[in-house]
């Protein structure tokens, strides 16, 4: 067949095609509908009434409204651990006079001046004065002025004192600067000689001292970035024994402390102490230098249980070297109640005509001045005993060079005294002392010291030492308007040197005395003191027996 019929062929076929699958379409779809009905009646017919659409949860609001918390019955056991006071004296009778005030934002400043005024017998007047003034913030000065004297029973049983004091700070943001004038006029006489014998003015025997001394310095009260605490200080004093000596002193000293951390400190101080003095009264007259210079480097470790001090001290006395020790330490076994203290320290103590005579005012001119050093080997206790008491054990062994003795002029009318220089002695130390402290109200201190001189090189015996010294007071307000004191000394005797070298024991001495002080409003109090109750004759310095009972009352005004 040729391709022309091929095409005629196909041509005729193909209305055919288009009617066979039009038909299969037909007979198909006749065929679903027949399913489909059959179908329908074998299953149930599901309407949806609703259509499912995401909806957020509803947050729920906070209440901050607060519940009542349910009561509760039981009672709280509650325990307090407030630490018992920790005071401890050193027992020197001291007179009463207005401090200078520290610097505090909210200092107090009240009633801060008054005026006492009273008399005696043995004709003895007494004044004592008070004065402060500025705010305390950024200037505070003080003002006290004290006067007393007395004339006793035996000829040129006399004394008289006159101490004035201008203290004063001015305080700057991160410093404060202090200055103070202190001067003193004390009249003693040379009593203590055999009146049968020897025949002496009033000129004679007087010893007459003028003390002017000024002091300034400043210190930081704010501890800057570095850390560095300063407080160097100038003081310089003349002192003069009219018509026998003059004495002049210029101390320097520069103490510096840096802190590392909390528990470490290093502390350095140096000082300069400078003296002149010249004699009027003896042949030749004297004049010598008495300087020295030290300088003090310490390490210090502090914690609430345990300190230690760790130093030493090179010193150069009048040009000779020496180094003093400076170790001492601290432990506290029970915090607050018992603690173990112990040291090993060295100081050199410079016997100026000014200092001698605050010991003994009888001196006579020194014509040399030796220093003396100490070291002390020492270990004690502390203990707080409840809530009142308290208690202080000390033991100590101390060895001196170059202590000075007072021992009579016996080469002439034994009525001055002249030091005695010894080269080397040993003292067994012992103190203790005991308090009882209940708050402000009622105060009982007593204090107990021994000493033992032993193995004196240039004295037979330790002059005008006191062995055994026994110190207590009393304080008691009795009810809020009545002050009630009391005081009691009490010593042993030691030896003293008479003519032809023979030495003698002194009679142990003993003095009470009482006091009152009554508010008669919040301006004036009466007070009254009554001193050497038991009326004893006794002599603390050979030849100078004391007044013995003597009384004294008066006012006080404060304002």
């Amino acid at each position: 067949m040729s391709n022309k019929e091929i095409f005629l062929f196909k041509m005729r076929m193909k209305p055919a095609y288009y009617l066979v699958t039009v038909l299969c379409c037909l007979v198909s779809v006749a065929a679903f509908a027949q399913k489909d009905t059959v179908t329908k009646k074998k299953t149930t017919t599901i309407d949806i009434t609703s259509s499912y659409k995401p909806l957020l949860r509803n947050a729920v609001k906070i209440n901050f409204s607060a519940s009542n918390l349910s009561s509760d019955t039981t009672h709280p056991n509650l325990t307090y651990d407030i630490p018992a006071q920790n005071l401890f004296y050193s027992y020197q009778p001291i007179l009463l006079k207005p401090l200078a005030l520290q610097q505090d934002t909210n200092l107090y400043l009240g009633q801060r001046n008054f005026v006492k005024v009273g008399y005696g017998n043995f004709s003895t007047p007494f004044i004592s004065a008070g004065f402060s003034f500025g705010d305390g913030k950024k200037f505070l000065a003080n003002v006290y002025a004290d006067y007393i004297s007395s004339k006793g029973k035996l000829q040129y049983q006399d004394y008289s004192r006159l101490h004035i004091k201008a203290a004063g700070s001015y305080f700057l943001p991160k410093n404060e600067v202090y200055a103070s004038v202190d001067v003193k006029m004390n009249e003693n006489f040379l009593y203590g000689y055999d009146t049968s014998l020897y025949k002496y003015t009033r000129k004679d025997v007087r010893q007459q001292f003028q003390d002017l001394s000024l002091r300034a310095g400043i210190r930081n009260t704010v501890v800057g970035e570095y850390g560095i605490k300063y407080n160097p200080s100038l003081q310089v004093s003349n002192f003069i024994n009219v018509n026998k000596l003059a004495e002049t002193s210029a101390l320097l000293s520069i103490p510096v402390e840096k802190e590392f951390g909390e528990a470490f400190a290093f502390k350095v101080e140096g000082k300069a102490d400078i003296t002149t003095y010249t004699t009027k009264d003896v042949f030749p007259n004297i004049k010598l230098n008495n300087n020295v210079f030290q300088v003090a480097p310490s390490l210090v470790f502090s914690t609430p249980r345990l300190s230690i001090n760790g130093g030493l001290i090179p010193t150069w006395d009048n040009g000779k070297f020496v180094w003093l020790p400076n170790v001492y330490a601290e432990a506290q076994i029970a915090e607050n109640i018992f603690a173990f203290q112990a040291g090993w320290v060295g100081k050199l103590t410079k016997n100026t005509y000014r200092n001698l005579s605050e010991i003994n005012p009888y001196l006579k001119t020194l014509t040399a001045q030796l220093n003396t050093k100490e070291i002390e080997y020492y270990g004690g206790i502390k203990a707080t005993l409840g809530k009142h008491f308290n208690f202080n054990a000390k033991a100590g062994l101390v060895t001196y060079t170059n202590l000075p003795f007072f021992i009579n002029d016996t080469a002439t009318d034994n009525k001055a005294f002249v030091v005695s220089n010894e080269t080397g002695v040993r003292n067994l130390r012992v103190h203790g002392d005991i308090s009882y402290i209940n708050q402000d109200k009622f105060t009982v201190t007593a204090g107990l010291t021994f000493n033992g001189y032993t193995g004196m090189k240039s004295n037979a015996k330790a002059w005008n030492t006191i062995p055994m010294e026994f110190t207590s007071s009393l304080r008691w307000w009795a009810i809020k308007q009545v002050l009630i004191k009391a005081d009691f000394y009490a010593f042993g005797g030691g030896h003293f040197l008479t003519k032809g070298n023979s030495a003698k024991l002194f009679a142990p001495g003993s003095d009470l005395s009482a006091g009152i002080e009554f508010k008669i409003s919040k301006m004036f109090s009466a007070w009254m003191d009554v001193n050497n109750i038991f009326n004893t004759k006794y002599q603390r310095w050979h030849n100078y027996e004391v007044y013995g009972l003597n009384l004294m009352g008066g006012v006080r005004v404060n304002f």
